[in-house]
């Protein structure tokens, strides 16, 4: 039996921008997901479509970097608390987790971080079809994550050295706004057909994203909390510009608005709910006791370190 878990991520700022070469400023949160597999007999194999894919996926890097390898029938099992098509990266925890099991199972070594996210990035591919790349990197790697891609060979993933400032973190709640019924390759495709009509108007708010998430990584380095909470703001307006918050999210954050700042993080959503929302609020208890009447569900916003991690056995 192997184990992997691998974390949510929030995007704080630049979604859907990082997908024309603007910069993503992402954390890795405290929610997990396991990925166990074990061995089998030809019988009783997984054979499902998603796992089939990723363990073509690993094996095809295997053979091409010429690495030893035995390939076993394999089951797997998934246990995981990060909620499905919020925003959250419970696709990408789930190529990670399930990239390095298969890994670990056919080399019977534990991959390193760079590896894993080589592979969970192809994987995801089965997921998004032309992701950024940015969900598996911060669910590998942990912690926050300042990510460029500038080609789909050369993408700039810097690990950043510091943390989310207490004082900053304490305020942050994720609010749930309902799933959306579109899929992120769907959210992705809305926007790539807006900024084909509209491309200079798209491209300036692209600009203005990239502006914002730079100010926002010096607001967590100074330990700002109302330039943390304007840029926050700043970005909901971009968002709602690239057309990813539907108006019953929109209405929703209006109502939210008296007790401090919120945006869409993920990809969104543009008929009904638009996922999660990233909320900094200045009165905690009272945005709680508004959300516990509305009948919200949300949770304190809590920072990863560690990044996909291998579970050893239980003795």
């Amino acid at each position: 039996m192997i184990r992997y878990s691998a974390p949510a991520k929030i995007i704080l700022s630049g979604e859907h921008a990082v997908v024309y070469g603007k910069p993503a400023f992402v954390s890795a949160i405290d929610l997990r997901l396991t990925c166990t597999v074990q061995e089998a007999t030809a019988d009783t194999q997984a054979v499902d479509e998603t796992f089939v894919f990723v363990k073509n996926v690993v094996l095809a890097y295997l053979k091409r970097k010429d690495i030893k390898y035995t390939e076993v029938h394999l089951t797997y099992q998934i246990d995981s608390a990060i909620p499905k098509g919020r925003g959250l990266g419970s696709s990408a925890a789930f190529c990670v987790a399930l990239s390095a099991c298969l890994y670990h199972a056919f080399t019977a070594t534990q991959p390193d971080k760079q590896v894993i996210n080589t592979l969970a990035y192809q994987a995801e591919q089965q997921f998004h079809g032309m992701p950024s790349g940015v969900d598996v990197s911060a669910s590998t790697q942990g912690g926050l994550i300042f990510y460029r891609k500038e080609f789909e060979f050369l993408k700039n993933i810097s690990a950043l050295n510091f943390k989310l400032p207490k004082n900053i973190v304490d305020k942050l709640i994720l609010i749930d706004s309902g799933k959306p019924i579109e899929s992120t390759a769907e959210m992705v495709k809305l926007v790539g057909k807006r900024y084909n009509e509209q491309p200079q108007l798209m491209e300036k708010t692209l600009m203005r994203t990239e502006k914002m998430t730079k100010r926002m990584v010096v607001a967590a380095i100074k330990e700002d909390v109302q330039l943390f909470a304007d840029t926050i703001a700043e970005n909901q307006q971009l968002l709602i510009e690239l057309g990813i918050v539907s108006s019953s999210t929109q209405q929703l954050l209006s109502q939210l608005n008296q007790y401090g700042a919120g945006k869409v993080t993920g990809a969104g959503g543009a008929e009904k709910s638009s996922g999660y929302i990233l909320f900094l609020t200045n009165d905690k208890e009272q945005v709680v006791k508004f959300l516990d009447n509305e009948k919200l569900q949300y949770f304190d916003f809590k920072q990863d370190f560690e990044g996909v991690r291998f579970i050893p056995k239980e003795d």
